[in-house]
């Protein structure tokens, strides 16, 4: 009987016989927790290129630091531009809260200016891109409803509604989620009407420092077919980044030490 067991377990991995997910709450949180999450903090240098409807490029280059409070919880995040000149030393910080409203700020250098972003705009451009300042850090899970639609051999698709669809400009959003890695590859919003006008993809995946990591994204605005490709290098996590670098004077007096790549 062992050695059946045995053969049987040589022939379906249990990766391959482990039951799938079925409760679509799990699923959304395990993504989340798999996009965001990684480790107890993290570093990465991001090269956002931004082509318009012309297609005309432009390039937004930053190294992102995060800090976890909690697993799945609180987070905090510092951004810190490079590239180009006109952004160069613009900074942004988030305090993640889920359940409640963000605190987020952004530091224009050239006026020497911290201003305080209302929570009304983290569905609004971020610096330029197609990418929203929601987008950054994260949607809070809690604020939608969530209901697996589908599972197949590769993923799980999962509906989700916003619980005050006068807070969002979508009706609806839906995810494909990679079943090994946990995450997301896709997110298609519809709005009232019922037609996607914008796509999110995961075009890129790596394993780093044991952690699935999406590499490289794209973000399309399917009204007019621009777009914007981030790619992600230098990603390290578990640095020991201290959550006392993520304060109000970070950004006027940035934190080299943890903003350089190395």
């Amino acid at each position: 009987m062992i050695k059946q067991l045995s053969a049987l377990l040589l022939l379906f991995p249990l990766s391959a016989i482990a039951a799938d997910l079925t409760d679509a709450n799990e699923i959304v949180d395990l993504a989340n927790k798999a996009a965001f999450y990684s480790g107890d903090d993290g570093r990465a240098v991001t090269r956002m290129t931004i082509v318009d409807e012309q297609g005309r490029k432009q390039l937004r280059q930053f190294t992102i630091v995060r800090h976890d409070v909690e697993d799945g919880g609180d987070q905090k995040y510092l951004v810190y531009f490079t590239r180009p000149a006109d952004v160069k030393k613009t900074m942004f910080l988030v305090h993640k809260h889920p359940g409640k409203e963000d605190d987020r700020w952004l530091y224009l250098p050239g006026l020497d200016l911290v201003k305080r972003i209302a929570a009304g705009d983290n569905r609004t451009s971020f610096v330029g891109s197609h990418f929203f300042y929601e987008d950054v850090s994260g949607r809070d899970i809690n604020a939608d409803n969530h209901e697996l639609q589908q599972t197949n051999e590769d993923v799980y698709i999962v509906k989700n509604t916003p619980k005050n669809p006068a807070s969002v400009e979508f009706a609806e959003y839906t995810v494909w989620i990679d079943k090994k890695s946990m995450i997301p590859m896709k997110v298609e919003y519809k709005n009232d009407k019922g037609e996607v006008y914008r796509r999110i993809e995961t075009l890129k995946t790596e394993v780093i420092d044991g952690f699935n990591t999406a590499t490289k994204m794209k973000v399309s605005n399917l009204r007019n077919n621009s777009y914007t490709i981030n790619e992600m290098r230098f990603i390290r996590y578990n640095l020991g980044v201290p959550e006392d670098i993520f304060v109000e004077r970070s950004l006027r007096t940035p934190p080299i030490k943890w903003l350089k790549a190395r």
